[in-house]
């Protein structure tokens, strides 16, 4: 066939054959809790469980270390946040909220601090050849995943910026599924932000 002989798609297919069965795992559980979270539904915080444990080992062994540790982080969240959306489902459901301006302004600094303080450690104490923007996916990331717990609106922009972010460094590191996945999210990521904005303007009508 002409399109296996194009050299990228060979490519693209050889990498899709070496993408290993824990790849698979994260990448499927990935694509579900995201559209089950844009959704609200609250399966989608066991369904990220599966996903974190699996991108755990994966991202170790791409010495991608501080997406490592934050999935750690992501996995305590789940936990968490699949409790608190639960508790608040038996009362009244959990309303979304939004942050100020001033808000913002404490976030990015946060983000911009944390991103110099990984870069640091993991240029200094680790072998990654990416230190710095491992870094700041992985600050991005982490006040992405709590905005979401609480569930922040604004949490859907963070991830689309930090989605873009992704996508050519997993390509660097030769992770061609994961990078689809998040070019994928990024799509859903921008569904997730509209139908949340709705929800939210309904609720202050």
């Amino acid at each position: 066939m002409l399109l296996l002989d194009i050299p990228f798609l060979q490519s693209l297919i050889s990498q899709f054959q070496q993408t290993s069965l824990l790849e698979w795992v994260g990448t499927i559980s990935g694509f579900i809790c995201i559209y089950l979270a844009a959704k609200e539904n609250i399966w989608n915080w066991p369904v990220s469980i599966i996903s974190v444990l699996a991108y755990s080992i994966v991202f170790y062994e791409s010495k991608l270390y501080g997406d490592t540790v934050l999935q750690f982080y992501f996995l305590s969240t789940a936990f968490y946040g699949w409790y608190y959306w639960l508790k608040k489902k038996t009362a009244k459901e959990k309303p979304i909220e939004r942050i100020s301006g001033k808000q913002w302004f404490y976030i990015i600094g946060g983000i911009l601090i944390l991103t110099v303080l990984l870069g640091l450690f993991l240029s200094k104490y680790t072998d990654t050849d990416v230190p710095y923007i491992d870094g700041f996916c992985t600050a991005m990331s982490f006040v992405a995943q709590l905005l979401m717990t609480r569930k922040i609106l604004q949490n859907w922009i963070l991830w689309i910026v930090v989605d873009i972010c992704y996508v050519p460094l997993y390509i660097h590191k030769h992770l061609s599924l994961t990078a689809i996945l998040y070019f994928v999210l990024i799509i859903l990521a921008i569904i997730g932000y509209l139908d949340w904005r709705k929800t939210y303007r309904e609720q202050i009508n």
